[in-house]
């Protein structure tokens, strides 16, 4: 692959030459921004004690389920000893400190990719690229957070040490204080002076099991506020002289807007002010409500250029991408000595456009005054919000403040931000605050769906089912060079990498490469220009590309004669992680061999460092319906912080995987989403959904990531059981009953 060069830099015009000079002048330490009260002590980028005693820690990822406020807080007070009773937590601003290259690298790996890694992290970091997505919370921010305890405790440590005239080396710290030999003071007392002294240059770390919180399941922070509804939303935002705002964008492609019945909605009573740009018009009032009656009373009209993008378009486009020539993805061994002239078994899977199941619809509140901007924003990119609004109004970042808000879900949803562009235009426009919410319908009409993708297998067996040979091309959208151009759309590295020749897209063809030891595979990725937008939904691309592998992996199992379990487990060669997956299953699910008759499907994959197995047992019910009735997950994600968080984690993205297996979907007709209402979506109930059961594995391994974990394997296990219920293969997602 080739890479980002001086030359290749000045073929792209010389727009990333300077980035190369400056890049060895970076920072690689940057100055805390956190706000400070008069009662708080700052102790680096992560932490403040107040005298009260109580401990805040900054949380540089955003809040939407997955437990962030209380995994990564739970890291500090671990390592720093206070009592978790203490523990607050408060959303961190933006700052280099608090950059996630490693979640960046998950999302926009396609958009780089001839870029070289060192570079485009210091790059990433420098800019201030927050991101909150990919599984990359605990692993990208563990070991800062346990320096910032650890750094913390030690200066407490040092105060006390001087008011005792002892060794500060033989403090320790238990439950908010500093003791040594029945001696103990508090953290809150200790502060402002522990604040003077300086942190050795090798930080002591804790070790040991004794009196330690990270392990242990305890209570959920932000769970408190979710409960009693005093936990705060972009939609709970309340400012004077506010007005709610509601709007309409045309369908998907080249669309512009052509008329509007300005009369019409002036004269729904509440009415604040009507706003239209090219490719949408909003209507603000005095309540929501009122806003979307006049905007069906505006009735506007747009206009699409271009070809119509219907379904039919979608699947030319990806039949047109698998019969172009692919990039190489993974390859070993020879595979065209191996499948040359050779029987092969041969598959071919699809899976349609998946739409983001979040409760809250996009949304944001923005009040302009003074030439600055003051953004509420559920988001999990908050540099690209403030980037995105500040773009929309011409000026500079700097005058743009985030508030990031807790996410109610989003799943990938929160990281775009056509949002903010348009509740910055429309507090400027109307000169008072706004608040903007997008309906129901206008989210699932202008998602960014997670890809459609197209996969082509085949395989060569040998003596006793060994695959000699394995070959996939699969065909689906850049997704994360999609991703990148909406998110860093100015970004110089990126822009002069867009300059070279396109290649391999890491996000479309994440999980494309099998676990298993095969001599000889070859992976392709075949780029389509689908014309629709796509982007992050939870569980990667992993979620259609695990469906392709495990599902062949069955077909193969089944035309070899194997048990479909032990198969597997013959093939992954040293992953002992996997196969210990595989067997506790299996164990605790009762699998009964994959039996026609049995109902049960099996399935396993990893992502993000953390290996999974999910035993499924699913039928057509007498409806003619899909329904799932059990799951059965082993889970090894390596240490865990917080045990509890992470079943949750678990139990969440199995019920999700359910849904993108049996429903979640939309089809595409005249450049318009067919699937518009909630209710539509297909997603499970409490009547419907599975019984669920998750054993997390013990292990000492460093921690993987969870979030995306429970959604990849689900699929496949599903289709794997109706095989076995019903006798016949699935090779679409979202599975259907055969008529």
């Amino acid at each position: 692959m080739p890479t980002l060069s001086r030359r290749n830099l000045l073929v792209a015009g010389g727009a990333g030459v300077g980035l190369l000079v400056a890049w060895s002048a970076w920072p690689r330490r940057y100055a805390p921004n956190l706000p400070v009260a008069t009662d708080e002590t700052l102790f680096g980028g992560y932490l403040k004690i107040a005298r009260d005693g109580r401990v805040i820690v900054a949380v540089p990822q955003v809040e939407h389920g997955q437990g962030v406020f209380t995994t990564l807080p739970q890291i500090v007070a671990d390592e720093l000893g206070a009592d978790w009773r203490t523990v607050a937590v408060e959303p961190a601003p933006i700052n280099p400190l608090y950059a996630n290259p490693l979640a960046a690298e998950a999302l926009f790996a396609g958009g780089f990719e001839h870029v070289p890694p060192g570079l485009r992290d210091e790059h990433w970091t420098r800019d201030a690229v927050m991101l909150t997505g990919g599984s990359t919370s605990l692993r990208r921010f563990e070991q800062v957070l346990r320096e910032a305890g650890a750094a913390a405790r030690v200066l407490l440590c040092k105060a006390a040490a001087a008011r005792w005239d002892a060794d500060w080396q033989a403090c320790d710290t238990a439950d908010g204080f500093v003791v040594l030999e029945g001696r103990k003071l508090r953290f809150g007392e200790l502060a402002e002076a522990a604040a003077t002294y300086s942190v050795p240059d090798e930080l002591p770390l804790r070790f040991g099991d004794d009196g330690r919180l990270s392990g242990q399941s305890l209570p959920r922070l932000d769970a408190p506020a979710k409960v009693d509804g005093s936990a705060n939303y972009a939609g709970d935002v309340r400012l004077p002289d506010m007005v709610f705002a509601s709007l309409r964008q045309g369908p998907i492609g080249d669309t512009r807007l052509r008329s509007f019945n300005r009369a019409a909605a002036e004269a729904v009573q509440g009415v604040a002010g009507i706003v239209a740009r090219d490719t949408w018009v909003a209507v603000a009032a005095n309540n929501w409500w009122a806003a979307n009656r006049a905007l069906d009373a505006l009735a506007p009209r747009f206009e699409t250029r271009g070809p119509v993008i219907d379904d039919a378009s979608i699947d030319r486009a990806l039949d047109a991408a698998l019969a172009d020539d692919g990039h190489r993805v993974a390859a070993a061994g020879d595979i065209s000595a191996v499948l040359s002239g050779a029987q092969l078994h041969t598959a071919d899977y699809h899976a349609g456009l998946a739409l983001h199941p979040a409760l809250e619809t996009p949304g944001a509140t923005a009040h302009w005054r003074d030439g600055t901007l003051e953004l509420w924003i559920a988001t999990q990119a908050p540099t690209s919000a403030r980037d995105a609004a500040a773009a929309a109004l011409g000026i500079a970042a700097a005058k743009v403040t985030v508030h990031a808000m807790l996410v109610g879900g989003s799943f990938g949803q929160a990281l775009e931000t056509e949002v903010a562009q348009q509740a910055a235009i429309l507090a400027r426009e109307l000169k008072r605050p706004v608040q903007l919410t997008w309906s129901r319908g206008e989210s699932a009409l202008r998602d960014r769906f997670r890809a459609p993708a197209r996969a082509r297998m085949s395989a060569r067996i040998g003596a006793g089912g060994a695959i000699l040979g394995w070959q996939a091309k699969i065909a689906a959208p850049a997704t994360g060079a999609e991703l990148a151009a909406r998110l860093l759309p100015n970004d110089p590295l990126r822009r002069a990498a867009a300059v070279l020749r396109g290649g391999v897209d890491g996000y479309a063809m994440s999980g494309a490469v099998p676990p298993y030891a095969i001599p000889a595979i070859a992976i392709d990725h075949h780029p389509a220009a689908i014309g629709v937008p796509v982007g992050h939904l939870r569980g990667l691309a992993d979620g259609y590309n695990a469906f392709f592998t495990e599902c062949f992996i069955d077909e193969l199992a089944q035309a070899s004669g194997n048990e479909p379990m032990s198969y597997r487990i013959g093939m992954l060669g040293g992953n002992a992680r996997l196969a210990r997956c595989l067997t506790t299953a299996s164990a605790l699910g009762g699998w009964q061999g994959g039996v026609v008759g049995s109902g049960q499907g099996i399935a396993c994959h990893a992502v993000a460092g953390s290996f999974i197995a999910v035993m499924a047992e699913a039928r057509i019910d007498d409806a003619g319906r899909v329904r799932v009735e059990r799951l059965v997950a082993a889970v090894d994600c390596g240490r865990t912080v917080n045990p509890d968080v992470v079943r949750q984690q678990i139990e969440g993205g199995l019920i999700l995987g359910v849904a993108l297996a049996t429903g979640c979907s939309t089809g595409i007709g005249r450049n318009l989403a067919d699937t518009r209402m909630f209710g539509d979506f297909g997603l499970p109930t409490l009547a419907t959904a599975p019984e669920v059961t998750v054993e997390l594995i013990q292990s000492t391994a460093d921690p993987g990531g969870v979030s995306d974990l429970g959604i990849p394997a689900v699929a496949p296990a599903v289709a794997n059981a109706l095989r076995t219920a019903s006798g016949s293969r699935y090779r679409s997602l979202p599975l259907q009953p055969r008529v």
